[in-house]
């Protein structure tokens, strides 16, 4: 069984609570990157390796152009990155927070 959650953990001084404001901002917009379904189940499937834009079509049944949108956020955003080879580009998580969270959530709710 996992240890409880404890408030002690959080900070209580003022300087460090205004920080916590600004850390909070960023977890939301991450959170909000994260929370797509599409885009979610696009990083599960780049949890096993790289993935060409073909593949993740065929992974998530799913039209091209559909599959590229939700793509091109996640870049934009820095979470993964590309790679050409040929007329293919292939997609790879590049922040190892995506990996820590989607890992997470994984074990959390699969």
């Amino acid at each position: 069984m996992d240890a409880p959650v404890t408030p002690s953990a959080f900070p209580a001084d003022a300087a460090a609570l205004e920080d916590m404001a600004g850390c909070a901002k960023e977890a939301a917009e991450f959170l909000k990157a994260l929370g797509h379904e599409v885009r979610l189940l696009i990083l599960c499937h780049l949890m096993t390796g790289e993935k060409s834009v073909s593949e993740l079509e065929a992974l998530l049944s799913m039209r091209q152009p559909a599959v590229s949108q939700q793509l091109m956020r996640l870049r934009l955003e820095g979470y993964v990155e590309t790679r050409r080879e040929g007329k293919a580009i292939y997609y790879s998580i590049r922040d190892e927070r995506v990996m820590r969270m989607v890992a997470f959530l994984y074990e959390t709710f699969c």
